[in-house]
């Protein structure tokens, strides 16, 4: 079983990577597509999602114009949720930094030189070279800001993934090919079944907190604990009774959640 994860940048050819190595070891892809029938199933209506793509221009501005802290938790559970299956290719979406902890999954980086994207760009999608030039230059700018937005780290710091691959010295299907070899190395193991249970545990934290943000709860007081079962333990600090029993009723409400153990102390500050 591989669980793989793929970053890269516009003028790489990482997506056609991705293909090939899903292909080749014959897992399922999980891509912008794929994310957004994941995410819409989570509670982000699909007309917002289609406004919200990290891998598109303008994404940056709009997603901190509208609900960050909705989005990015829906996307985070939206990886666990994938990654819980134990295998599969991911692209992007801050699988890199959200499994990094997770043995079982290989990280990949498709790297190149600006120039060579750009004079990617220019053949393959026909457009002139300023052009090229001003989408990658802004694509770069965006991805770069929403990683470190949402993960407080750079996008591009090596020490992140396991493989660093340079496709200006290799074709795609060459840089394929050493991916899948890597996933099907002997030192690769398959996700266990407690790492799989952690993974489903963090996806249904995730889901709860963007719940309880969109019914305006603050959840920076909170610390929810998803324990076996689908039972949940949350800790913290309430500003009303009206409140915490508001809390007590949306988390109930949540299909995977069975019971909740709730111990929330009143406060007289404001939220």
């Amino acid at each position: 079983m591989s669980l793989i994860t793929i970053s890269h940048s516009l003028g790489t050819g990482g997506r056609r990577i991705a293909h090939r190595v899903a292909n080749d070891l014959n897992v399922e892809l999980y891509d912008d597509q794929k994310f957004q029938e994941i995410v819409v199933s989570l509670g982000i209506r699909t007309e917002d999602f289609k406004e919200l793509d990290e891998k598109e221009p303008g994404f940056f501005d709009r997603l901190l114009s509208r609900q960050p802290d909705i989005f990015l938790r829906c996307m985070d559970s939206a990886v666990y949720s994938v990654a819980q299956k134990g295998d599969g290719v991911i692209i992007g979406h801050g699988s890199q930094t959200l499994l990094q902890d997770f043995g079982c999954a290989l990280h990949v980086l498709i790297n190149n030189s600006k120039e060579n994207r750009i004079q990617h760009l220019v053949e393959r999608e026909g457009v002139k070279q300023e052009v090229a030039e001003k989408m990658i230059r802004k694509s770069d700018s965006t991805l770069k800001g929403f990683f470190r937005f949402a993960y407080q780290r750079e996008w591009d710091d090596p020490t992140i993934y396991d493989m660093v691959i340079n496709t200006e010295k290799m074709g795609s299907e060459t840089a394929a090919g050493l991916i899948v070899e890597a996933a099907r190395s002997e030192e690769m193991k398959a996700c266990s079944l407690a790492v799989i249970d952690s993974m489903m545990r963090l996806s249904l934290a995730k889901k709860i907190e963007a719940e309880l943000i969109k019914n305006n709860i603050y959840v920076h007081n909170l610390n929810i604990e998803v324990l076996e079962n689908g039972v949940v333990n949350i800790t913290g600090t309430a500003l009303t009774a009206e409140r915490k029993n508001r809390v007590l009723r949306i988390v109930k409400d949540i299909p995977e959640v069975s019971d909740v153990n709730l111990s929330l102390f009143l406060r007289s500050t404001s939220w």
